[in-house]
């Protein structure tokens, strides 16, 4: 295993929100960044990563990123895998180009899953309304998505019942892109576990977050998750085996599904740091970035142990001028986190807040500051 030490320069494929976190924990640890990524003054060159302005497939990019960075890593996943490929045979990604194609096509994540024996729900390719009409047919209420380039909600149908699958259909299926049915699990909580692993095959696996989300975006998670003990450590070991299946190297977010009775089922996997790993910044012994730059540097993984109750709150185009106006009003163990982005969309990810809680539930002190958030979402957080 290579040990690159403080002074090396890392690549990065990507220059987002993740990539300016991982900057700003790297730098702390003696890195250097190059942030390859189209747009100019991305969050991570504005945290201090040197820019590579250039497409994802620029090959005097790519020429340059190579020659300058000894260890690259990529920080989503909707990079050409081709691109990862490249770099692969011309300096260290880490992560590689396998795990990165099999996450970025949900039919071939979900084979892989299932040839893991990890828990998933039926699914099936579609590749006519003939094909959903038949899977509907066995399995009832469905959800029709791309394969590829979903995120949040996009590329994705909800199908009741076999009266819908036309319509559902033609949504998605008229731009000729791959489509996969998958069964609707009765889900009671979603949740959420971070695991790491270095290329020796040492894993530390974080505490087993519970999430909520409006609209398809994440927005909050709580550590720990109200969920029984067993099922935290069922997902735990869920964790580990798929961390240990694809020779993880590096951060791995796996999203999975509680059921009423405890099953579980995996959702999807997040092969780098992922937004409800947030929590780890503020709350834990090892935040996620820190964690992730360990395991593809060939540094010792740290302790993943919590350190307190934690809330991640996301902090959305539509949240923030009410974020910044109450910013007097927020409590001492509430951590504001913002990524630098210029435009405040609605349903855009501009930051988030860490509240670092004295017990599992937030205290009464911090409901104004939560009033940011819908309602529904306070609610849930308060009282379930």
């Amino acid at each position: 295993m290579t040990l690159h030490p403080p002074g090396t320069r890392i690549g990065l494929l990507g220059g987002g929100q993740l990539a300016r976190m991982l900057t700003l924990a790297g730098t702390a640890m003696g890195f250097h960044f190059t942030v390859l990524d189209p747009t100019p003054d991305c969050p991570a060159a504005l945290a201090g990563a040197l820019p590579l302005t250039a497409a994802y497939d620029d090959p005097d990019a790519l020429q340059t990123l190579a020659a300058t960075c000894p260890v690259v890593t990529y920080e989503f996943e909707n990079v050409p895998a081709a691109t990862v490929e490249w770099l692969e045979r011309e300096t260290s990604v880490p992560q590689g180009s396998a795990l990165l194609q099999t996450c970025q096509h949900r039919l071939r994540e979900k084979n892989a899953l299932q040839a893991l024996g990890v828990p998933v729900t039926p699914f099936a390719a579609v590749a006519s309304a003939a094909d959903l009409h038949a899977f509907v047919s066995e399995h009832g209420p469905t959800m029709l998505k791309t394969a590829t380039g979903g995120y949040d909600g996009k590329g994705q149908v909800r199908v009741e019942a076999t009266a819908a699958v036309e319509d559902a259909f033609a949504q998605l299926g008229a731009s000729g892109r791959e489509l996969i049915a998958e069964k609707i699990f009765p889900f009671q909580t979603e949740a959420s576990v971070m695991v790491a692993r270095n290329a020796a095959g040492a894993l530390a696996c974080y505490p087993v977050g519970e999430n909520f989300h409006e609209k398809n975006i994440l927005t909050f998670t709580r550590i720990p998750a109200k969920i029984p003990p067993e099922t935290r450590t069922r997902a735990e070991q869920i964790a580990r085996q798929v961390a240990e299946g694809v020779s993880l190297v590096g951060l791995l977010g796996v999203e999975l599904f509680v059921g009423a009775d405890g099953s579980l089922v995996v959702n999807e996997l997040a092969p780098r740091p992922h937004n409800s790993g947030h929590w780890t910044q503020d709350a834990a012994a090892t935040c996620q970035f820190e964690q992730h730059l360990r395991a593809i540097a060939g540094w010792p993984l740290g302790r993943p142990d919590a350190l307190a109750p934690a809330v991640m709150l996301n902090v959305l185009g539509e949240h923030l001028p009410s974020l910044l106006a109450a910013l007097p009003q927020l409590p001492s163990d509430a951590h504001v986190h913002l990524y630098g982005k210029p435009e405040a969309r609605t349903g855009r990810k501009m930051g988030h807040v860490n509240l670092v809680l004295p017990e599992a539930s937030p205290p009464v002190d911090v409901l104004t500051a939560l009033q940011i958030w819908s309602p529904e979402a306070l609610d849930l957080l308060l009282h379930s």
